[in-house]
């Protein structure tokens, strides 16, 4: 039976997970047990009214990561080990990827590194995001590492499909996957320490699609939010999203609560709790660790990080200096 996509209204077939025209998740109502039997009791719970009434399942643990290997075009891509995952990666001749710099393992002697160009470069680098993204190219072999406890996700990008991922999250992505940002406004983010907003890196799929690899800290968990339905998370505990989930800032701590140590608890957390506040539809990546960012990449802006050690460390290296 056809369905319609919640974000363009365009039909979509019953089976299809993705929206063949603007590419959004297409939420599918699960298919009803034929094993459920509703008990007396089921009946009058439900008569009286249940508090969890309106709201779809919780989040839903990775099990593990993925353990088949994964082909995109000439390239195979194998996840391996557990508790500090490795991503190894067979290079053809056509099919290249690019990644950060500091997360390479090993590579073959015949893989060829390069500097990818990056849209905006002048913005981020004053924005205090990462500005050196390598490139590798085959054939040989190339191997990363977050080098930090946790989990793999593997996401296959259609033809215009978009994802938002927490900066310094996202391993690697075919060639075929655009790599772009934009800035999260009104984002207390206390992992970050700022006030003013969030950079989010957005990956989308162009041409026939690719792959875009994510490390999240410690266990992950996927929630599919059905359209309008709303999720509070701790501002660490996220690692990417739908594009067509959508972002906003709350605060949870109300005032006059709590007594003394409520009044002195919300003096010390800055008068509230800060929760990122998500809403459907789409998928919703959490991890149960939460983030640390890295050593500083650059200059101290708002929203971003930090490159001007990084730009001098890399210039000092070059000069053996």
């Amino acid at each position: 039976m056809p369905v319609s996509c919640p974000n363009c209204g365009r039909p979509v077939a019953s089976t299809d997970k993705f929206c063949g025209s603007c590419g959004n998740p297409v939420i599918q109502a699960p298919p009803a047990s034929s094993d459920f039997r509703q008990t007396p009791a089921d009946l009058e719970y439900q008569q009286m009214g249940s508090p969890m009434q309106g709201f779809n399942d919780e989040p839903i643990p990775e099990l593990s990561n993925p353990k088949d290997p994964i082909r995109v075009g000439d390239l195979l891509v194998k996840i391996e080990g557990e508790l500090v995952p490795v991503v190894d990666v067979e290079l053809g001749q056509q099919q290249s990827i690019y990644f950060e710099h500091h997360i390479l393992l090993w590579k073959h002697p015949h893989v060829r590194l390069g500097m990818k160009g990056l849209k905006g470069a002048g913005r981020r680098f004053f924005a205090g995001l990462q500005i050196f993204i390598s490139e590798a190219h085959g054939p040989g072999n190339i191997a990363f590492s977050r080098e930090a406890t946790g989990q793999i996700v593997a996401l296959r990008l259609q033809r215009g499909q978009s994802v938002d991922v927490r900066e310094h999250q996202f391993l690697l992505a075919t060639s075929n996957i655009d790599y772009s940002f934009f800035f999260q406004r009104g984002l207390a983010n206390i992992f970050f320490s700022r006030s003013g907003g969030l950079f989010i890196d957005r990956f989308t799929g162009t041409n026939d699609g690719g792959l875009l690899l994510i490390h999240g800290y410690g266990n992950v968990f996927e929630k599919h939010l059905a359209p309008g339905e709303v999720i509070d998370v701790e501002p660490g505990a996220w690692v990417w999203k739908d594009a067509s989930v959508q972002m906003d800032t709350v605060t949870a701590l109300q005032s006059g609560g709590g007594g003394i140590m409520g009044a002195i608890g919300a003096m010390v957390g800055g008068f509230s709790l800060v929760l990122n506040r998500f809403t459907g539809p789409g998928r919703l990546g959490l991890q149960s660790m939460t983030y640390h960012p890295p050593t500083d990449e650059g200059a101290t802006q708002e929203g971003g990080t930090s490159n001007v050690g990084g730009v001098g460390g890399v210039i000092g290296q070059l000069f053996n200096s």
